[in-house]
């Protein structure tokens, strides 16, 4: 089966999706980007679930997520208390999430949600532990095909 899931012709990591920044404030960090990479802001949401408010730049084919904390409890805000702000999480573009998923849980990472939740940017997500990715939060997106 592992033979199966390494094959070339069957390629389940795509692309860099995106890179997430965590930021304390979020329009101060929008105006430092926008000049640093001479783009605007293209859409901005937030995700209750999660208790973030994200900004989404589009520098070729990849994205970079600004990711400010709604409130005390979330994962942000809890990150940047610990590490301040910075890079949070690499985020790989799949194929088949489920199918990535277990993949990656067969040969020792450890998986953080069970199942795919709803994500920013119309995605479906799930992360990666770090302690099983040389200490980088990893996480896996699809888009939501309706």
């Amino acid at each position: 089966m592992r033979d199966f899931f390494l094959s070339k012709n069957c390629k389940m990591i795509k692309k860099v999706e995106h890179i997430g920044i965590a930021v304390k404030d979020l329009q101060a960090s929008q105006k430092l980007m926008e000049d640093l990479l001479d783009t605007k802001m293209y859409k901005t949401e937030t995700v209750n679930s999660e208790g973030v408010s994200t900004g989404f730049f589009q520098v070729g084919e990849t994205k970079i997520e600004l990711l400010e904390a709604t409130n005390k409890q979330s994962p942000i805000a809890k990150f940047i208390e610990k590490r301040n702000e910075g890079i949070h999480h690499i985020a790989l573009d799949v194929d088949d999430i489920y199918t990535e998923m277990e993949r990656l849980q067969k040969l020792g990472f450890i998986i953080l949600n069970e199942t795919p939740k709803k994500g920013a940017d119309n995605k479906l997500v799930c992360f990666l532990h770090p302690k099983s990715t040389n200490g980088v939060l990893v996480e896996l997106c699809q888009e939501i095909k309706e």
